[in-house]
């Protein structure tokens, strides 16, 4: 034969195996998926046996074209090699399907050796080779075979009957989910993961187009020793038992993988993929980086080995198809033409027939698997698991065209000859279809295949047969988000008696929770996290809520129906979901009979000081306002969790004069979104009054056109338990001429819905507009303590602004006559009115009004002042002054 002929003939024999291995694969998918072994055997059939082969071939192939070192043996010793492994693996899949240990044994055996003899030809081609640019590229298929001969050895040791038998069988278990979690890091990240890197790091830019620099970020001397450190830490941890060094070992890897990502991010963003080839690997690469997170993040959240190594297991299909199938498959729909070569023709015919309705492919296999995440019923993701291997198996009717258009359009060598003129593969190829086209065929395709399996699955859950609250002994796991202060999906059937299990993902920028009415709770959930919820066996209808920061007011509920169960006479769960509130829906929280507003606070109580200082001669304010969470006392004896700016509720007051600019900086360090609304500024509220997440911040700036005393507060929803709970202050605008005065104070009526004690107000109470106390600045009755002060004969003017967010407020001094009333921009009195001796007794304001009346003190003595909505004074909004002489 000739030796381009033994060439193509070689590639096309071992090419062969990698085919056949995925048509195994789909075999064993059709007739084992529902026995024990099933996913075992699919994944390692595509892992262990499709993509290995291809591992071997391709990184010897690139090692003999970076290091222009040919490996010892050449072809014949790579097939040679590749026999073992193919008969290593295959007995390795007989021996665990017929439970033969010995044949795992001797398996395991043949592909650690052959792993072993592959890269100790690696390493003689290195050392032998002359110094190139990518040359330690090589390093990584060296440092990836040894990591396949430690995750071999692990897997024989799992293999073994006595690895989950001998012994105490709590340790044994432990043992072996540790094992398990090694072989799953050195083999995915390791065997697979070191050697894509080491390819990608030039295949993809090959594949877009794009200049390759001198150097690559996977060549640099840092990068490998950084992975192969996270790998060493991760195999340390499970030896160590420590969950947490298992992580940080996945994370360590995480990085130097980050800095090969970073640069490929970079090529594909100066040129982006066009062909199946490109989609498919970028595709592969972000599923890689989402399971090595995933893997890290399963680890280290479990709360045994067990948990962890399950949260693997359901983690392996998704690296197995998502990144080991697409890279494989797009890498040999890029190598397979210029590997046949056959001429320019030739080779352009068959990448254009192996990039077939290429993005189409693509978006069907990653929709599909994103749709797998889904809280779907079994049958529904079994049907979209048939259509992602049916597309991936399109590439093997494809290859096979693409092997015959291939030698059909092949250049005689040497003879300068066109193929044959009859050859229809040598008519110029139709026009490709547009890539919107394919994109909305894959939609299309996807919702055909969704709606086929609700179709065949429409409840999505087994009904339960009989009746009564007898456990079942299944368990129905279930997805749910939260996102948009919802719950998604917000209503659950679960047959009755089945275990329920909620795995909880917050995917909002805000703190939330999960708090059933049976008395499971989630605990808080940060923004991004995932947390698991046993809520236990289902014999009844069950409602949930969130409980944090009045989300339950806003819609934020979660029903479980009880499939099965018998109807319930009583209509608490109505009441509930309504916001009703019984007898005991407040439970341990604060009642107003409950709080003696006539006690004296402790010995270190110092009251707010209500003066009001002079207005800044300047006409530009800024400020910053903090938001933070701030346990406060709010009456003797009574604190809160409060939702403060600046530390304080209410907030500080700003002052200044008409047409000055306030500039504010809002910083929010609470742990729930919030915002701030300022009314004393007439502008848009799209982006200055947005709610903002914890950690973030944003410039508001407005102008003063209008005098008054002015409302600022958090507008997040419920605006009304943000308000109650601390969220306003005042902002004083002065109107132009305004007298001169002696004293000035500052009055804010507010209210206090109280929740259980050092913790945040009852969002029920706010609702029903139940307040336990109303407050002048923060605190019942605080200016009785601490009276505020005045002498006879002075101008006193007093600011009040009615923050609410419920309550009317009716200001009014005993013993006292406001000779000027000013109340929401405008004079009602002024210096006793036209006939100089009118006079006024109290200023009403509805809630977010404000104003200020003046008065002077005739006499010395003590002038009790409150609200005169007489039970909101009994209730702590009143205070003193004290007049002297």
């Amino acid at each position: 034969m000739k030796p381009s002929l033994k060439r193509r003939l070689w590639h096309q024999i071992t090419g062969m195996l990698v085919p056949a291995w995925l048509v195994l694969g789909i075999v064993s998918v059709v007739l084992y998926r529902g026995s024990s072994f099933g996913p075992w055997l699919m994944v390692h059939l595509l892992l262990l046996g499709a993509l290995t082969t291809a591992i071997l071939v391709w990184s010897q192939h690139f090692a003999d074209s970076l290091l222009k070192n040919t490996a010892p043996g050449g072809r014949y010793w790579l097939g040679v090699r590749l026999t073992v492994h193919t008969v290593g693996a295959a007995m390795v899949m007989i021996g665990m399907t017929g439970a033969w240990w010995y044949a795992v044994l001797a398996g395991g055996i043949l592909v650690g050796i052959n792993a072993l003899v592959h890269a100790t030809i690696l390493v003689r081609q290195l050392r032998g080779a002359l110094p190139a640019r990518f040359s330690p590229l090589v390093r990584y298929y060296i440092a990836a075979a040894g990591c396949l001969l430690v995750g071999v050895t692990l897997g024989i040791l799992m293999a073994h009957p006595g690895s989950t038998t001998a012994g105490d069988a709590t340790a044994a278990a432990d043992s072996y989910e540790r094992l398990y979690i090694a072989h799953i890091g050195l083999n995915l990240l390791g065997w697979v993961g070191l050697t894509v890197i080491g390819t990608v790091a030039l295949l993809l830019p090959t594949v877009l187009h794009s200049r390759v620099l001198s150097t690559t970020t996977a060549a640099a001397r840092p990068t490998l020793p950084i992975l192969l450190a996270g790998l060493v830490v991760l195999g340390s941890g499970t030896y160590a038992d420590s969950r947490i060094i298992t992580a940080a070992g996945v994370v360590i890897y995480l990085v130097g993988l980050a800095r090969v990502l970073g640069e490929l991010v970079g090529h594909v963003r100066r040129s982006p993929a066009v062909s199946y080839a490109g989609w498919s690997l970028t595709a592969a690469l972000a599923w890689f980086a989402l399971c090595a997170v995933g893997f890290a993040a399963v680890v280290v959240r479990a709360a045994s080995w067990s948990d962890a190594a399950a949260g693997l297991e359901a983690l392996v299909p998704y690296f197995a198809v998502g990144f080991g199938g697409q890279i494989m498959i797009g890498a040999l729909s890029f190598l397979i033409p210029v590997v046949l070569g056959g001429g320019p023709r030739a080779s352009k015919a068959t990448a254009r027939e192996l990039d077939r309705a290429g993005l189409f492919r693509v978006a069907v296999v990653n929709g599909a698997l994103v749709l797998t995440l889904l809280p779907l019923s079994d049958l529904v993701t079994d049907v979209l698991g048939a259509v992602i291997l049916a597309t991936l198996a399109f590439f093997i009717v494809l290859m096979m065209r693409a092997l015959r258009i291939n030698r059909k359009n092949r250049t005689p060598p040497g003879s300068g000859l066109p193929p044959l003129a009859h050859d229809v593969a040598a008519v110029p190829a139709p026009q490709p279809r547009s890539r919107r086209s394919m994109v909305v065929a894959a939609a299309a395709a996807l919702a055909l295949t969704l709606a086929i399996g609700v179709a065949l699955d429409p409840s999505g859950v087994s009904l339960a047969s009989g009746s009564g609250s007898n456990a079942t002994g299944h368990t129905t796991t279930v997805d749910v988000t939260m996102a948009d202060t919802r719950f998604s999906p917000d209503t659950i059937d679960v047959p009755v008696g089945d275990t329920l299990v909620i795995t909880l993902t917050n995917t909002d920028g805000m703190l939330h929770d999960l708090v059933f009415s049976s008395g499971v709770e989630s605990g808080s959930v940060e923004p991004k996290a995932t947390t698991t919820v046993e809520v236990g066996v289902i014999d009844a209808d069950l409602d949930g809520w969130c409980s944090i920061g009045g989300h339950r007011l806003l819609g934020m509920l979660l029903t479980v129906n009880a499939v099965g169960a018998e109807s319930a006479d009583s209509d608490d769960s109505s009441q509930l979901r309504h916001g009703a509130m019984g007898s005991d829906a407040s439970e341990g929280t604060f009642a107003a009979d409950d709080i003696d507003v006539m006690a004296e606070p402790g010995s270190d109580f110092v009251a707010r000081d209500a003066r009001l200082a002079p207005t800044a001669p300047v006409t530009v304010h800024t400020s910053t306002m903090t938001v933070r969470n701030t346990e406060t006392e709010v009456a003797p004896g009574v604190t809160q969790m409060l939702w403060t700016y600046n530390g304080t509720a209410p907030g500080p007051v700003l002052r200044g004069r008409v047409n000055d600019v306030f500039e504010i900086t809002f910083v929010n360090e609470g742990t729930i979104g919030h915002s701030l609304d300022f009314h004393a500024g007439s502008l848009a509220p799209d982006k200055p009054m947005q709610t903002i997440d914890p950690g973030e911040e944003l410039t508001y700036r407005f102008t003063a056109t209008r005098s008054g005393v002015w409302l600022y507060h958090c507008s997040t929803m419920p605006m009304s338990v943000h308000l109650a709970n601390g969220m306003f202050g005042a902002v004083i605008i002065d109107p132009p001429g305004m007298s001169v005065v002696d004293q000035e104070y500052v009055l804010i009526q507010s209210e206090f819905y109280l929740g259980h004690q050092g913790e945040e107000g009852d969002a029920i109470k706010v609702a029903t507009q139940r307040p336990d106390l109303l407050t002048f600045n923060g605190y019942a009755n605080q200016y009785v303590t601490a009276p505020l002060t005045a002498t006879v004969g002075e101008t006193v003017r007093i600011w009040v602004l009615d923050a609410g967010p419920n309550e009317s407020s009716s200001f009014h001094v005993v013993g006292g006559q406001f000779d000027t009333v000013f109340s929401e921009g405008e004079y009602l009195l002024r210096d006793g009115g036209s006939t100089g001796t009118g006079g006024a007794q109290a200023l009403a304001l509805m809630p977010a009004q404000g104003g200020f009346v003046e008065l002077t003190f005739d006499e010395a003595g003590t002038y009790p002042f409150v609200s005169h909505v007489m039970s909101d004074a009994e209730k702590g909004a009143r205070g003193l002054f004290l007049v002297t002489g």
